[in-house]
């Protein structure tokens, strides 16, 4: 895989670690649906790993009040260990596994506690320092590409062994 052309400002998603890092970030992550703010932090945790554009977790405390609901199913990250898949529920209206997070996480990735993680392509807004992060390509994957990081992106046709 040839990364991207890396700009002024930029960073390639092929310098990022594996495993993934996990630092608390104070850019602003807002994420918005139906009209109403879901989340909005100045402390989320970034996680970056190889090949991936930045994943941002955001406080449970940062998340408005009463709009998570449990999800059926989970999954599994080698590094971060059993997802919790979280529906978002606003007026009567749900949208079906929209976050998740870690409730137990592995060694390494205990501050992922109690933060939550949305898809950006499944809410009307994901917002990084007011800037509208375009979702990660596939389905599965939850990273926010915003101008500053440049890839190619996991999940970008030719990138399914990376």
């Amino acid at each position: 895989m040839r990364p991207d052309p890396i700009g002024p400002g930029q960073e390639s998603v092929w310098d990022y670690p594996r495993p993934p890092s996990a630092d608390v970030t104070d850019r602003h992550v807002v994420v918005e649906w139906g009209g109403r703010v879901l989340a909005d932090t100045r402390r989320a945790v970034r996680v970056c790993e190889t090949s991936h554009p930045p994943v941002y977790y955001v406080p449970r405390a940062d998340v408005a009040a009463g709009v998570l609901e449990r999800a059926g199913g989970g999954s599994w990250c080698e590094w971060k260990g059993t997802a919790t898949y979280w529906d978002v529920v606003v007026d009567n209206r749900r949208l079906p596994a929209v976050a998740w997070s870690y409730e137990d996480p592995s060694p390494g990735y205990e501050h992922l506690r109690g933060a939550v993680a949305f898809y950006p392509g499944r809410v009307d807004r994901a917002l990084v320092d007011g800037e509208q992060a375009r979702p990660q390509p596939g389905s599965f994957y939850g990273g926010w590409i915003t101008d500053d990081v440049v890839g190619p992106f996991k999940g970008e046709p030719g990138t399914s062994g990376c």
